[in-house]
């Protein structure tokens, strides 16, 4: 494979652990990422606010996925991964914050009694009711909202779910694929079951495995993004920020990319590509080669948002319980949740000594007004209703910033796994390329690893299949 060289288009996470994974199946192959942002490592970015580096973007990743974890350990952080100190969340709604109740399966309470608060009796009585009513198996896609209210009443999805779901695609429940975001809820309707007993079986799985749901790391999920491009580069890996690839072509070898400005294009020949890029772009650079994949990427949508980071003086703050809030939206609050950040993490409040850390996410799906707002702005509002939700005005910040993320997060709309089964189909036929992020299998960290590397696997079979004569 000495003569080979293999293009990654975008340095997200995704890309990067599809330029490791192809370090470590195409020995002495050239690989190149060409990324367009700023510096590699995409929603993973970390920022000094009050003399604290803290994240600006995703700040844990889901553990009980081993692809995160595993990454980390190869590229020597397994001694920085630490576990939240508290993941005891609240729902703020109906003018008081409220404890999460145990239990639930993407806010599907498995002892409705449980949320008691966040739903009056009335409403608890409605979901109470759900084991009795008769259940027709599903045999297509729905919306998480549509069939979560028709199975347990509307009080649930504008309480519990949707503010959990729009913690982690800044979308709306009745407008989200059940199959795709709530695989469990999915299957248990697919085999017509009540929901609530699928919520109990979930949570009895969780009570019995026993370890922590989240991790991160000391100094921030920034982290894993630098090493790896750290462990990257020692490995002669070439990676190219500020560079957008302008289009792709068809050579008799394999790949021809076009970046700099039109007036002088800079082309690169490679054997094999990688597009791990929104997918807009995935759209755009595919629309040549494939009209069926680049139409069904043109129909994903994006939500943009924005995180707030405030770092505050201890003295003077109310208490802060727990690791956070959620805010549903049905509050018509302009934040959607905030992070107790040095409460939540050991190391944060290690290195915040007698300063407060927080964030409060703002943005969703269709609702990029508030994101038009000035930065001081935003941190006016996100100051003034993370106070309000802890019942006391929050003392002026220390320092403060603004992260904006524009089309940050793909809305999985209904039929969305059928979508990326025939994008999966038309890419098939364009061999030596392959698509991977956050568009197609899942939005977290390791759902992105796990993208990103399979992707490159696919690519590294198809060349030495090429040499070996075992392929096309």
């Amino acid at each position: 494979m000495a003569s080979t060289r293999v293009a990654v288009v975008g340095g997200g996470i995704s890309g990067l652990a599809a330029a490791w994974q192809l370090v470590h199946d195409l020995p002495g192959a050239e690989v190149v990422v060409l990324d367009a942002s700023d510096r590699p490592g995409g929603k993973l970015r970390s920022a000094v606010v009050g003399g604290v580096r803290i994240d600006v973007g995703a700040e844990s990743m889901l553990a009980r996925r081993p692809e995160g974890l595993d990454l980390a350990t190869e590229i020597g952080l397994a001694g920085a991964l630490a576990h939240p100190a508290t993941t005891r969340a609240s729902v703020w709604s109906r003018g008081a914050l409220h404890p999460m109740p145990g239990g639930t399966l993407m806010g599907v309470p498995a002892n409705p009694a449980a949320a008691l608060g966040l739903l009056d009796a009335e409403e608890i009585a409605r979901d109470e009711q759900e084991r009795d009513l008769p259940v027709t198996p599903l045999t297509q896609d729905v919306s998480v909202g549509d069939y979560v209210a028709e199975r347990v009443g509307p009080a649930v999805v504008d309480r519990l779910v949707e503010p959990l779901l729009g913690g982690v695609y800044a979308g709306h429940a009745r407008l989200l694929s059940l199959q795709a975001t709530v695989p469990a809820l999915w299957q248990a309707a697919v085999r017509g079951e009540p929901l609530t007993v699928a919520a109990e079986r979930a949570a009895s799985a969780a009570a019995a495995n026993g370890t922590p749901v989240f991790a991160g790391l000391r100094g921030g999920m920034a982290t894993l993004a630098e090493s790896l491009h750290a462990a990257l580069v020692a490995r002669g890996v070439r990676v190219v920020s500020d560079t957008i690839v302008r289009s792709l072509e068809r050579t008799p070898g394999g790949w021809r990319l076009v970046t700099g400005p039109v007036p002088a294009p800079v082309a690169l020949d490679v054997d094999a590509v990688v597009l791990s890029v929104p997918a807009a772009p995935a759209a755009r650079l595919l629309a040549p080669h494939s009209a069926p994949a680049s139409t069904e990427l043109a129909g994903v949508d994006y939500a943009s948002m924005a995180i707030v980071s405030l770092v505050l003086p201890r003295a003077g703050m109310p208490p802060m319980p727990g690791s956070g809030f959620l805010v549903p939206p049905v509050e018509g609050r302009t934040i959607k949740a905030s992070t107790f950040s040095s409460a939540k993490w050991g190391w944060v409040a290690e290195a915040a000594g007698d300063l407060v850390v927080l964030r409060a996410s703002i943005g969703r799906h269709g609702e990029e007004a508030d994101l038009q707002r000035a930065d001081q702005d935003l941190v006016a509002v996100a100051r003034k209703e993370v106070g309000e939700a802890l019942g006391g005005r929050l003392p002026a910040p220390v320092d403060a910033h603004v992260q904006r993320w524009g089309g940050a997060l793909p809305q999985y709309a209904v039929g969305h796994v059928e979508r990326v089964a025939r994008i999966g189909e038309a890419v098939a036929g364009l061999p030596g390329l392959e698509v991977a992020g956050a568009a197609y299998q899942g939005v977290g960290i390791p759902a992105c690893i796990a993208s990103g590397r399979g992707a490159a696997l696919a690519v590294a079979t198809h060349l030495q299949d090429r040499v070996t004569g075992g392929g096309e």
